[in-house]
């Protein structure tokens, strides 16, 4: 059985720092320093986060400022997300570690543990069968694609990836609740649009009746996601030599900072 490390962060970080470990540990990957990687994390504040080559125009500045909510930038390709009540996973692995080559093979494998997981939780999510929702919104939630996950018609969550050679970055949310109002504000969306992502997303409070314990959703998603691609998860730190390359990459994670063109996919 192959053995990936565990990183599960102590406590909450900032949201520029999350995307920057992130893909660090991905580059040490590539790098052949470290092994394949489940990172479950948390957020010091609200942070909306864009995707790689997402316009900055699509967030409300001027809102986030005024109610203590982040910006960033991602190294992965979608639409924009406001983390706050989630865990979140990012799983990084190589061709070496059985990922099959290709975003939609990959998808297809580490969103199945992600499906394990939530079934552990008590919740029936399946693959979104076909893309749905307005393409041109900047919010990840009123688009769904077949590297989503729903609870019948309804968005659950979104994953995003970007390959590095070989080795894979993808991310996404277990989302415990959801401030549909402020997210709207978030990406200027109106009132129509408020209401569609009020009707068409859900959230595990939602599907469970109650809000889990964060404790319960890591419990399920280490077991979920370990069960499913048949490999053993052992605890982990992160090293010296990633925190390096993170602090380094913190510049690129600016939502002001419009990167070149890269391999990057996702619907987050």
């Amino acid at each position: 059985m192959r053995v990936w490390r565990l990183l599960i962060d102590d406590g909450p970080a900032h949201g520029a720092w999350n995307m920057a470990l992130d893909r660090a540990v991905q580059l040490a990957r590539q790098a052949g320093e470290v092994p394949a990687t489940l990172r479950l994390y948390a957020w010091a504040r609200p942070t909306a986060s864009l995707g790689r080559f997402q316009d900055v125009a699509g967030v409300d500045v001027d809102a986030c400022r005024s109610e203590g909510i982040d910006i960033v930038r991602r190294f992965t390709g979608g639409r924009g997300v406001l983390h706050d009540d989630e865990v979140t996973y990012s799983i990084v692995a190589d061709v070496a570690d059985g990922m099959p080559r290709g975003t939609a093979a990959s998808y297809r494998l580490l969103c199945g543990g992600l499906l394990e997981a939530y079934a552990r939780l008590g919740v029936d999510a399946s693959l979104t069968a076909r893309p749905r929702g307005t393409s041109g919104s900047p919010a990840c939630y009123l688009h769904a694609t077949q590297a989503d996950l729903s609870l019948g018609v309804l968005k659950l969550s979104g994953s995003a990836q970007t390959w590095a050679g070989d080795t894979v970055l993808q991310h996404g949310s277990f989302t415990i609740s959801r401030d549909t109002e402020r997210e709207a504000r978030v990406f200027r969306l109106g009132s129509a649009e408020l209401a569609r992502l009020a009707e068409e997303t859900a959230t595990l409070q939602d599907a469970l009746g109650a809000a889990p314990t964060r404790e319960r959703v890591v419990a399920a998603a280490v077991e979920g996601i370990a069960r499913h691609l048949g490999v053993e998860l052992r605890p982990g730190r992160v090293e010296a030599s990633e925190r390096e390359r993170a602090l380094a990459l913190l510049g690129e994670t600016s939502a002001e900072v419009m990167p070149s063109r890269g391999r990057v996919r996702g619907s987050m």
